[in-house]
């Protein structure tokens, strides 16, 4: 009875040390956890790793202005699909876990089944562009400093009415803009 009564009154008044002690572990563990976090944010964020489960896309996104351009700025999958800010990325990745979880269980585990379901994952994915009015399209398309004058005729006359009314966004009309479309026809308002 006395060592558990010893055992309570040490646990009641701990030393300096032990306290410091456990203090800095948790600081060094804290140090730890945030950086193996980030990290694995990261290596989620390069195309190596899109690829494991979307190899069909990251070959078609090498086809386009995306990939290959006058200016020599390249999007790789994370700048289209991952919002920039840490609050929307932490949000997107948990989203994205269901995704694991269903090439896990093989949803997407052929180019056959990927195709299958492409339509369904395209809609999905413009539903979020537009929900958040393209956010990671204007991370480089910034709608204010846009040039019209080298603008065709079309797109002026969208960009200055549907755009700056807050009517539409980028979505809206560049479906397809870094992929190939999946099967439109019964895609609600796709000409």
């Amino acid at each position: 009875m006395k060592f558990i009564k010893n055992f309570w009154q040490r646990l009641k008044t701990p030393s300096k040390v032990a306290v410091g002690a456990v203090l800095g572990m948790g600081f060094v563990g804290g140090i730890l956890f945030w950086g193996a976090f980030n990290t694995g944010m990261e290596a989620t964020n390069t195309e190596a790793f899109c690829s494991g489960c979307h190899q069909p896309i990251v070959e078609e996104i090498q086809e386009t202005i995306h990939w290959s351009n006058r200016s020599g700025v390249r999007a790789i999958c994370s700048d289209c699909h991952v919002p920039h800010d840490w609050t929307g990325k932490i949000v997107r990745k948990v989203q994205a876990s269901k995704e694991l979880v269903a090439f896990a269980m093989g949803t997407i585990s052929t180019k056959e089944k990927f195709y299958a379901r492409r339509k369904h994952l395209a809609e999905r994915e413009w539903q979020r562009l537009k929900e958040n009015d393209s956010r990671e399209c204007r991370n480089c398309h910034e709608f204010d400093f846009m040039d019209f004058s080298e603008q065709g005729p079309r797109s002026v006359k969208m960009h200055s009415t549907a755009l700056a009314d807050g009517d539409a966004t980028c979505v809206d009309c560049h479906k397809g803009i870094a992929h190939k479309l999946p099967d439109m026809k019964d895609v609600e308002g796709w000409q």
